[in-house]
């Protein structure tokens, strides 16, 4: 092998002659973006241009490696390659039904000019709607595994920008709340994506794509203020180990002329690799739980006269399933290991064996009598040697009494693997993630995870992950979260992927878990924000009798769309989106809003030419507010077309939802 990568670098380096000074341009395939390539000085630097004005200035590119020399500097050009690519591949559920994949790429291949002269490539790639690079590296005579100390990969973005952040390395992971300030306030390092308004004009969010085996990319200003990445690191400072060859995660901007045109990038999804295998049995869901009856103390995860997961009280929500048209049912509580303070049953819980008041086989077989799908729960408390231990036993088990939905869950402030405290984020957290997805492919299981490693566009290679949790997600109502909350999320958190949300709370006025919305910004939840298993997430009594006539609109609403079409918005003030019904020509639309109240109109110009639809239209009713008046719901339906427009007013954190049904 040694001798065989020697001949091939002679032969490289005899029929090249390197270039020490390179300049040049790559443009993405619409001219509007430029991304220019430098080397100077043995250094590597990028920059990016939109309709010629400066969005990243020059950004030095390198690591840090422990134990070598670091791999950014005395560097010279072997040879660059370019290529332009085009494609439209259809997803197995989504945002859209077809995504167009067309970039222009330029591929450096660079080496050190002494020393050991080790090789890498840079790999980049313009898009229409932003520019992606990663590093490369092969195996080389004396290069052959590496210990990545830092990545100095740059973002030199204009410091006055303002950015939308939530804090890296803290104890509840991205589950906190979103902040604006301009990108020199930066102080601390935040995660990705981190969405920035930029003083030009344009709005860019910078993030990562196929994210495998390396700890997750946080960003922080260095010295130079610039935006350096901050790699996750591992209980003993590195950052990565690796073995050649390797490539690093993509680095992606996402550029759009507004934050608005952030929301249908699809770039994340576009620089991952297409499946490998058949996920024909992949199938979105919208499910109901026992879950919510426990946030507000009606029932609890313990064992006991109020436990929720019992055989009854499950055979009782499959029964609510069926009647309400709902075809999953999630269940918490169910295994050994929710007695006491469940936070610290972390290293014995007991993901094959159910509680004593619970049968796991009569309730899988009386489930699929009903045709409602069951949803496990696995609640590790982040302990991962304790559940790998057991996972493949308990997804085969679940397998066999035809559980196909899982729900997973790392909720401690660290994952305990061999003794080691490790961020959910680092390479270890990672690797712990992709093997039970790669485990869960195996036995046809589909999952929710919920504390998990961000979304990185790996659901297209896997398309078994349906979604995640990764931000505040209802949970933390009762004080914790603000209406502007769900008016930031589609320009953030969603850009890297779907968000179980857990929606659908009807008893928004409960003492313990007081919603800070509207019974129709409930509504608009399942529009606003994707996700490919969506929870009907209250109990079934308050669907059945509070409010009927406006859990019909979640009854409708599908969990899967054909395209998505963004229609106005503002990052913390309001959010409006069009989308259309996966195989047919129905369409359903969402609006939310901050602490303010705020009219709307929404042209229908989408709608075919010609064409008759019935709106179903749920809005805040008269007076409606998310403190004073949150169950006031105005229901109408009226035929419309495309020259029609909605004139809408949303109440203080309230929302609206529309179901537009084709009827000639």
């Amino acid at each position: 092998m040694l001798s065989k990568l020697k001949e091939f670098f002679a032969r490289v380096f005899k029929s090249r002659k390197p270039l020490l000074e390179y300049n040049g341009d790559l443009t993405s395939p619409n001219g509007r973006i430029v991304c220019r390539l430098t080397l100077k000085k043995g250094q590597v630097y990028y920059s990016v241009l939109r309709d010629g004005k400066n969005l990243v200035r020059d950004s030095r590119l390198g690591m840090n490696l422990r134990g070598d020399e670091p791999l950014y500097n005395g560097l010279m050009l072997v040879r660059s390659l370019n290529k332009s690519f085009d494609e439209t591949w259809e997803t197995k559920w989504g945002e859209a039904h077809y995504i167009q994949n067309k970039y222009n790429e330029t591929v450096l291949y660079l080496s050190e000019t002494g020393g050991k002269r080790r090789l890498f490539t840079l790999r980049f790639r313009a898009f229409d709607d932003g520019v992606a690079f990663r590093y490369e590296i092969p195996p080389q005579p004396e290069f052959q595994n590496l210990v990545v100390a830092d990545e100095l990969t740059e973002f030199n973005v204009d410091f006055n920008g303002y950015a939308w952040h939530i804090p890296a390395f803290q104890p509840d992971r991205y589950e906190y709340n979103y902040e604006r300030s301009p990108v020199y306030e930066l102080q601390h390092s935040v995660h990705t994506p981190l969405t920035i308004e930029t003083p030009v004009g344009y709005a860019i969010s910078i993030h990562e794509a196929a994210l495998y085996n390396y700890g997750s990319m946080t960003l922080k200003l260095n010295q130079n203020n610039a935006l350096m990445a901050d790699i996750t690191p591992l209980s003993d400072g590195a950052k990565a180990y690796v073995e050649l060859p390797f490539n690093t995660p993509w680095r992606v901007i996402m550029i759009g002329d507004s934050p608005l045109d952030l929301t249908t990038n699809h770039m994340i999804l576009n620089l991952n690799d297409p499946p490998k295998e058949d996920f024909d049995w992949v199938k979105p869901l919208k499910f109901m739980g026992i879950w919510w009856a426990m946030y507000v103390g009606e029932y609890t995860w313990a064992e006991g006269e109020r436990h929720g997961a019992t055989t009854k009280h499950t055979e009782e929500y499959i029964d609510a399933c069926e009647r309400l048209g709902i075809p999953g049912l999630l269940v918490e509580g169910w295994n050994n290991g929710w007695n006491g303070d469940w936070l610290q049953n972390g290293p014995t819980n007991d993901f094959i064996h159910p509680s004593k008041d619970f049968d796991l086989k009569e309730v899988a077989k009386y489930a699929s009598s009903k045709g409602i799908e069951l949803v496990g729960h696995h609640e590790t408390v982040g302990y991962i040697d304790n559940y790998e231990k057991q996972i493949e036993e308990a997804y085969k088990e679940y397998a066999d009494n035809g559980i196909h939905y899982v729900k997973p869950g790392y909720a401690g402030a660290w994952m305990s693997i061999q003794g080691r405290r490790e961020f959910h984020h680092s390479q270890a957290g990672v690797l712990h993630y992709q093997r039970a997805l790669e485990l869960a492919a195996k036995y046809h299981i589909m999952l929710d995870v919920h504390e998990p490693i961000k979304g990185t566009g790996i659901e297209r290679t896997w398309p078994n992950l349906l979604t995640r949790e990764g931000a505040r997600g209802q949970e933390y109502e009762g004080g914790a979260l603000y209406p502007s909350h769900a008016t930031i999320l589609p320009f953030t958190r969603l850009l890297s992927g779907g968000m179980d949300y857990t929606s659908g709370i009807f008893d928004v006025t409960n003492n313990v878990k007081r919603m800070a919305t509207t019974i129709a910004k409930q509504l608009a939840y399942y529009v606003t924000i994707f996700s490919g298993m969506q929870m009907a997430a209250d109990r079934p009594r308050f669907y059945e009798e509070v409010n009927p006539a406006a859990f019909k609109f979640i009854q409708d609403v599908p969990v899967s769309w054909e395209r998505t079409l963004p229609l106005l918005g503002h990052i913390g003030q309001y959010y409006v989106v069009a989308r259309q019904e996966r195989g047919t020509e129905n369409w359903f639309i969402g609006g939310v809003t901050n602490e303010d109240e705020h009219r709307v109109r929404v042209n229908l110009d989408f709608l075919p030419q010609g064409s008759v639809y019935q709106a179903e239209i749920y809005r805040d009713g008269e007076n409606a507010h998310y403190r004073e008046n949150q169950l006031a719901i105005a229901i109408e339906t009226r035929k419309v077309g495309k020259m029609d427009y909605l004139d809408i007013l949303m109440a203080p954190g309230g929302g609206f939802a529309v179901a537009l049904k084709k009827i000639q």
